[in-house]
């Protein structure tokens, strides 16, 4: 029986908090094989990230197809993207995998606080990537900042972790801007490194495992519950999730 395989197109994070490092341990801990394209190589410690550098658009796209070329992946999860041009060659490599599910994690900003995404990139991606996405799981500042609630995309996981007004987390999804589920969490006292990259990641093993999403949806968030609760503080700032149990 085929593994599900999911191929990640991510940051490097040196940490491991975060990026391809966090997108293989999700897929290795919930039974799936993970095939990734780094997007972007990354300054960062576990407080914050500190620069990005994008990798070549054509070169990232070339790697991918070789991999889509060789084995039969089943969902693809986007992270961190860098750049305008990268988002394009993305949206443009989607129209010939049509069937392929897409969990786009759209990260804006670091968790310690730098932007990382200029108005131009995230222009791009409203007009050129969300619309051919399966999924998207923003946090309410970035859906507030990309108008997700209010754009007629098919499936928004809102992530509740930074409203901080609720005493517990409340994550919603809006299908067709109808709300089918919402889950409620115990807010866990710390700050983690790479929730959104375990969430995001473990909702593509879910559909490359042909869940139905609302399923695979649940699943992931008791997945990445778990692996906050557990999480540690290695390095001098943010807690990394342990995901490996």
């Amino acid at each position: 029986m085929r593994l599900p395989i999911v191929l990640s197109f991510s940051g490097h994070d040196p940490t491991g908090g975060a990026g391809v490092q966090a997108d293989n341990e999700v897929c290795m801990a919930m039974g799936a094989h993970s095939v990734s394209v780094i997007t972007c190589l990354t300054l960062q410690d576990t407080k914050n990230v500190y620069q990005v550098k994008p990798l070549d658009a054509d070169f990232i796209v070339e790697q991918a197809r070789l991999i889509l070329d060789d084995m039969p992946v089943g969902a693809f999860k986007m992270g961190l993207l860098g750049s305008g041009k990268i988002v394009a060659a993305l949206a443009s490599l989607l129209d010939d995998y049509p069937d392929i599910p897409v969990v786009l994690d759209p990260i804006l900003a670091a968790g310690g606080g730098t932007p990382l995404a200029k108005a131009t990139f995230r222009d791009t991606l409203q007009r050129l990537l969300l619309p051919k996405v399966t999924i998207v799981t923003p946090n309410v500042p970035e859906a507030e900042v990309l108008s997700l609630l209010d754009s007629g995309y098919r499936a928004v996981l809102l992530t509740g972790t930074h409203d901080e007004s609720t005493h517990d987390v409340i994550n919603t999804l809006y299908l067709d801007g109808q709300i089918v589920s919402r889950l409620t969490w115990s807010r866990l006292p710390d700050v983690y490194h790479g929730s959104g990259c375990t969430l995001a990641t473990a909702v593509a093993v879910g559909l490359a495992k042909q869940l139905p999403l609302v399923e695979a949806v649940a699943i992931a968030q008791q997945y990445t519950w778990d692996s906050l609760s557990r999480a540690r503080k290695i390095g001098r700032g943010q807690f990394i999730p342990w995901r490996c149990a």
